[in-house]
């Protein structure tokens, strides 16, 4: 079942960033951040699991950023909400 997670995981981050640095996807996308939060956060256990701590450093990390670029994006739509 971790193998699962991993695989999972791992295709989550990586299929936007191929997506991103092939000029298909913008790195602020919802459709780039959310996988990658998803993804990183999901590697990130897997990593504790199994007492990986420089993965779950990295992971953690990664899903921490992307986590904070969602709610960044949030508060930007939500904010040009009540100006318009």
């Amino acid at each position: 079942m971790l193998v699962i997670a991993q695989v999972v995981g791992a295709l989550l981050v990586l299929i936007p960033f191929a997506a991103q640095q092939f000029g298909r996807l913008n790195a602020d996308a919802s459709a780039y951040l959310w996988p990658n939060a998803i993804g990183s956060a999901a590697l990130a256990v897997v990593a504790a699991m199994n007492g990986q701590w420089g993965f779950l450093l990295l992971e953690a990390v990664w899903a921490a950023v992307a986590a904070r670029s969602i709610i960044r994006a949030a508060h930007h739509e939500e904010v040009e909400t009540r100006v318009s």
